[in-house]
């Protein structure tokens, strides 16, 4: 997941964004957005819902690296400018990860310059670790550095209140439990992420956690959860991508019970 983050003090046009977003149509949220491009803040959201698009669909890169480089031209100071870097070094991890093009180095690089950007207190710092734990975690293959980033994503996500990021951030906390075999620890951070994209509505966030959650618990309860998933992914259109391998042949109604 992405993790940008919500806040109560949305205005209605980040309040339909972030709906229109959390349905996966995020060519339209960033359309809400044209009009303000010219404004480092708006053109900042526009890249980072065009880069998250890429993420999820393995689509659109020219025009998520269009919109970045807008956002990069319009920073004016130190905040904007990590802020600009830390969605660059996310389009990097998320091309890397995607096998679209290795852009490792160059995710490291961004997250770096970011990290140098912002200062300690920055409202930018939780996000900032969040995705440097995910570099680690599925690049570096760090799974150590991953879970310290996380906690100081966790830490920073408490404290500013960030739901949608904290479900990120227990999301990878709990596939690295489940990975290292600690299934309650897995099963927990799993059902807490799955509890706040629920009450979110953040609906394209919902099947990587329950096909997280399926890994954890035995038959039937895991065909029902992976059944789920499934169903969930194709409504969304096959997306996020990386799911395909997991759910693509995975039946949308499981077998009866006998």
């Amino acid at each position: 997941m992405s993790g940008s983050g919500t806040t109560a003090a949305d205005d209605p046009l980040r309040s339909a964004v972030r709906r229109l977003r959390s349905r996966g149509c995020w060519a339209d949220a960033a359309a809400l957005l044209d009009t303000g491009a010219g404004d480092a803040r708006t053109a900042l959201e526009r890249a980072a819902l065009l880069v998250e698009r890429s993420l999820f669909s393995g689509e659109g890169w020219a025009d998520a690296e269009d919109a970045l480089r807008t956002a990069e031209a319009l920073a004016g100071d130190d905040e904007e400018r990590g802020a600009a870097a830390c969605e660059r070094g996310r389009l990097a991890y998320a091309a890397t990860r995607l096998g679209v093009r290795d852009r490792a180095d160059e995710a490291r690089s961004a997250l770096g310059r970011a990290a140098a950007l912002l200062s300690p207190t920055s409202p930018g710092r939780p996000l900032l670790d969040f995705r440097r734990g995910l570099v680690a975690e599925h690049i570096g293959e760090a799974p150590q550095a991953a879970r310290a980033a996380f906690r100081r994503a966790q830490q920073g996500a408490e404290e500013q209140r960030d739901a949608l990021l904290l479900s990120c951030v227990r999301h990878h906390q709990a596939r690295l439990s489940l990975l290292d075999g600690e299934l309650t620890d897995a099963r927990q951070g799993f059902t807490e992420a799955l509890r706040i994209r629920m009450e979110l509505g953040h609906l394209i966030g919902v099947a990587p956690v329950l096909a997280g959650l399926a890994e954890c618990e035995p038959e039937p309860a895991a065909a029902r959860l992976r059944a789920e998933a499934a169903r969930l992914f194709r409504l969304l259109g096959g997306i996020p991508v990386w799911l395909a391998p997991t759910l693509a042949a995975v039946p949308a109604h499981p077998e009866p019970d006998v």
